[in-house]
């Protein structure tokens, strides 16, 4: 694996976690008891991008890192994996 392959590995599992960490942190209107006029009461009460991008790429380095002792420091494959399905003859 290049360099250019690692970072693709990188991107893919960032923005994987930033969809799986969203919703984790986010206060709504509706918990807060500020209606802002126009607004559904499920609306965030203010942006949380800058800390969900923060836990994306921390989380996403905790991984990448274990991806990355896994496959280079250690040596597996995918063709190390077990076989789940029984082979057919």
């Amino acid at each position: 694996m290049n360099w250019i392959s690692l970072a693709a590995v990188f991107f893919i599992i960032w923005w994987l976690m930033l969809f799986v960490s969203l919703p984790f942190g986010l206060r709504t209107q509706d918990d807060e008891n500020e209606l802002v006029l126009g607004t559904t009461s499920s609306a965030p009460r203010g942006p949380h991008m800058l800390r969900a991008v923060i836990r994306t790429t921390l989380l996403t380095a905790a991984i990448f890192a274990l991806f990355y002792v896994l496959t280079r420091v250690l040596g597996y494959s995918i063709d190390d994996i077990p076989r789940v399905v029984p082979e057919f003859r």
